[in-house]
């Protein structure tokens, strides 16, 4: 039976963090401020946002709500994000994508400063990425899955990972912060050759491939540590789930992230994090 890597303990832990610097920084008579650029009423930007506006107030971040029309034009969509970027009381950006097609979502993506971008979308804080660099922040949801394994002491140097996913989002930043610190990494995606060959091989194993249930027992041995960060809805079993069977998978491995539970339970908490941060800077 696998140890649960749950996020709620992780999420409190970086809750304290932002709530210190919060308060440090209303001392200075700024309050860190999220602004979030939705367009239209995807449900899943919808419960993101909300979930994301909950995070922030508790912590003491302020968030304000920016909502355009699917069919907004793309002067008035471009017009109102230059005025964020603008705004010196707005210290974070968080824009929903993807955009709909009248909108250049590469163009909207690398006009975010990335001063403000705290989820790590532009080119600018993927290079830092990359680059092992302090340059702006990595993307919330690949952070978060570093987090998890940092805060239950999972050793990384030396160890042998396979990243299932190769997205800008989770896939790619999530390898090069594993590779940072000492990992071997090999990253796996739909034109992999025997996926589970590779997989079993790995001491730590993360997936965010987004194919709900596809890491099966044929993917995993003993001894492995499992970070699960895909989650969608299972019209099958009626419930959420994630990219790991987890009735198959969890009697096999050593430890394993739930989903929900897990990552998504820190991925709001770095977001407010990161706006504190960056409201710090802004004011020394």
């Amino acid at each position: 039976m696998a140890t649960l890597l749950k996020g709620a303990p992780v999420a409190a832990a970086i809750n304290e963090k932002t709530k210190r610097i919060v308060e440090d920084v209303k001392a200075s008579g700024v309050t860190p401020t999220l602004a979030i650029l939705r367009v239209g009423d995807r449900s899943d930007d919808v419960a993101y946002e909300r979930g994301a506006g909950k995070r922030c107030a508790s912590v003491g971040v302020a968030v304000r709500n920016v909502i355009l029309p699917e069919d907004v034009d793309s002067d008035i969509f471009f017009s109102a994000l230059q005025k964020l970027n603008e705004d010196d009381n707005v210290h974070g950006i968080l824009l929903f994508c993807p955009l709909p097609k009248q909108l250049d979502e590469k163009k909207a993506r690398q006009m975010i400063r990335p001063e403000k971008d705290v989820d790590g979308c532009t080119d600018a804080s993927l290079t830092g990425v990359f680059t092992n660099k302090n340059v702006g922040f990595p993307p919330c949801t690949a952070q978060a899955a570093m987090e998890i394994l940092h805060f239950y002491g999972i050793d990384i140097s030396g160890k042998r990972a396979a990243v299932i996913g190769r997205s800008l989002v989770v896939g790619r930043p999530v390898s090069m912060m594993l590779m940072s610190e000492n990992a071997t990494v090999t990253i796996c995606h739909t034109r992999t050759e025997d996926i589970s060959a590779i997989t079993r091989q790995a001491d730590i194993l993360v997936t965010c491939s987004g194919q709900l249930e596809s890491v099966t027992a044929d993917y995993v041995r003993e001894g492995q540590v499992v970070i699960d960060v895909g989650i969608g809805w299972s019209e099958k079993k009626g419930k959420l789930c994630g990219d790991v069977d987890f009735d198959a998978v969890e009697p096999i491995v050593d430890a394993l992230s739930p989903v929900p539970g897990g990552v998504g339970a820190v991925t709001t908490s770095l977001l407010a994090l990161h706006v504190a941060q960056t409201a710090g800077n802004h004011c020394e």
